[in-house]
């Protein structure tokens, strides 16, 4: 997020003017702007009031008529009720501490996303498990494991003899083709 909100201004004729583009911009732009990222702060140009709260509400009950129900029905109702009783000075406290806990538990489970498998229950015996069979089908060659290779120990591999790796790979392929050759001539 950028510091500097985006400036809309409002002018008498109710169309919005983008300062940034030069350009006037809907409802349907300043909902975009905001899923962005963008903080956006819109202005009369005549009066200089802060219109800002009047059009996100305009814009949350555009989406609401349109089939687009976030809010639930009880949740408005208590949003009406607050504005007409002693709970209106809890309400926005309550609404901002619940929208704050909402966004750091999806930047929770966005973190555990990118790293999905270090927090799975039983991963390290998957990752044991792995390591035996890949060294059971390799016949233990490369003598590291296979599935915990990081990139630097990756890199050191490849830089640590990589021509004597090659040769016994080459040395193995030659065992197997010689194998398969007595294989074929002993079904002839």
């Amino acid at each position: 997020m950028s510091g500097t909100p985006l400036l809309i201004k409002r002018y008498a004729s109710r169309r919005l003017y983008n300062t940034e583009t030069s350009d006037y911009v809907t409802l349907e732009d300043i909902a975009g702007f905001i899923r962005e990222g963008r903080e956006v702060q819109i202005v009369d140009l005549k009066s200089g009031d802060d219109l800002t709260r009047q059009y996100l509400l305009q814009i949350i009950a555009e989406h609401e008529s349109r089939g687009e129900n976030v809010l639930p029905l009880d949740v408005l109702t208590d949003l009406v009720r607050s504005y007409t009783s002693q709970a209106n000075s809890v309400v926005p406290q309550f609404l901002a501490m619940s929208f704050d806990m909402l966004r750091e538990g999806q930047s929770k489970v966005i973190e555990q996303i990118s790293t999905p498998m270090t927090g799975m229950p039983g991963f390290e015996a998957m990752k044991a498990q792995q390591e035996a069979f890949v060294k059971a089908m390799t016949g233990g060659f490369g003598g590291g494991t296979w599935a915990s290779q990081d990139s630097e120990s990756e890199a050191a591999d490849t830089d640590e003899e990589p021509e004597a790796e090659l040769d016994a790979i080459r040395a193995q392929l030659a065992e197997m083709q010689a194998q398969l050759l007595k294989m074929g001539k002993s079904k002839k």
